[in-house]
């Protein structure tokens, strides 16, 4: 009876690529020394499966709260005498702003003091001591600023894409490293033809009053989340097009990195999705990675990284060297070994042991056929 598939070169091949798979050398393989790390400013993270949000990008402004601003004026003609505060001072309800001589007759002609109606800070400042004041006149502004709106301009395309009670992080270029939580309030009842875009409300606590009115600002509205998405930051990708890689720190040698074709899936205002060619655990370098790609092999030989991990010496390419200090052909690294001791490794290893016992009962049930 013929064997049912052909076993022995099915065995060959799978031991030859199992083979090849543990001799893969490290390559794109760039060793830095201390110098270097800190001259490129690198920094790293763990890539992880985590919630992946997807975004509508818009951008707009900080206004003043609805209901917030307030305007202090008199009812009686007059003129200014005193001024007793001044623009972005902080003030509290019932302090004393500015004290008027009234146009009344008297001796002295009678004062009216104007006081604060509200905690806030004051915006705008118009009277100045001396000045004539008429009901007419605006003389200062009060803002509260404990809570500001900030109104997001959406392109009309995204207008399906969004609705009340979503979140959105917001950031604003004078605090580049925070960023403010919200959610959707409302949304604009007419569109605006001019722009093409439709007005997006939120509401933003600001305790501590560093977000102004007028401040431009950037909105990441999320419309979507989705659990367990292996992602990274978006400066930790490199490449155009269809050649995308990162840079991941070497799991055995100091301040190496290797370059690592990935590919990549969405992306929103801070991460991009990795859809292939990491694993969870793996130490991406996030800042600085750009400037990597310009540092060649690095200022550090892989021999001299070698020598420093395993505390004895190794030839120019990395191989190991016998007692003798000659090159030893015949003697594996450990770390190559290790490098290809992976998952992949495991599975040709189990595949191959299946046909070795598939192969044994193949010739034993040979053995028992009748000649």
């Amino acid at each position: 009876m013929k064997c049912p598939f052909p076993i022995f070169p099915a065995l060959f091949l799978l031991l030859g690529v199992q083979l090849a798979a543990e001799e893969t050398p490290k390559n794109d393989l760039i060793i830095l020394d201390e110098a270097g790390v800190k001259n490129l400013r690198l920094e790293t993270s763990e890539a992880l499966e985590a919630d992946f949000e997807q975004t509508v990008l818009a951008l707009g402004r900080i206004e003043v709260f609805p209901g917030r601003r307030h305007v202090v004026s008199s009812r009686i003609p007059g003129r200014a005498l005193k001024v007793n505060v001044k623009p972005d001072q902080v003030v509290k309800p019932g302090q004393e702003l500015v004290v008027l001589e009234s146009r009344q007759p008297g001796d002295p002609p009678p004062q009216v003091v104007l006081t604060a109606p509200i905690d806030g800070v004051v915006a705008e400042l118009e009277v100045a001591p001396g000045k004539p004041v008429s009901p007419d006149d605006s003389l200062l502004s009060i803002v509260d600023l404990g809570i500001v709106h900030a109104i997001a301009k959406v392109p009309e395309h995204f207008a399906g894409r969004i609705a009340v009670g979503q979140k959105a992080h917001i950031r604003v270029p004078g605090y580049p490293d925070k960023t403010f939580a919200a959610t959707l309030e409302h949304l604009g009842a007419l569109a605006d033809s001019g722009t093409g875009t439709l007005e997006a409300a939120f509401h933003v606590e600001n305790p501590d009053a560093i977000l102004r009115p007028g401040m431009r600002a950037e909105f990441s509205i999320v419309t979507n989340s989705r659990s367990g998405v292996m992602s990274v930051p978006r400066s930790a990708v490199q490449g155009e097009g269809a050649s995308r890689f990162v840079y991941i720190a070497d799991y055995e040698l100091k301040n190496a990195f290797e370059k690592v074709p990935v590919e990549i899936g969405e992306q929103n205002e801070t991460q991009v999705e990795i859809v292939n060619g990491l694993f969870p655990g793996d130490t991406v370098v996030t800042r600085g990675a750009y400037a990597l790609g310009f540092a060649g092999k690095g200022s550090v030989s892989l021999k001299e990284a070698l020598d420093a991990a395993h505390g004895h010496a190794h030839a120019e390419d990395g191989s190991e060297l016998g007692e003798t200090g000659e090159h030893d052909e015949d003697h594996d690294h450990d770390h190559e070994k290790g490098a290809g001791f992976n998952t992949l490794t495991l599975f040709f290893a189990g595949l191959s042991a299946l046909l070795l016992v598939l192969l044994i009962l193949s010739v034993a049930f040979r053995k028992r056929q009748p000649a």
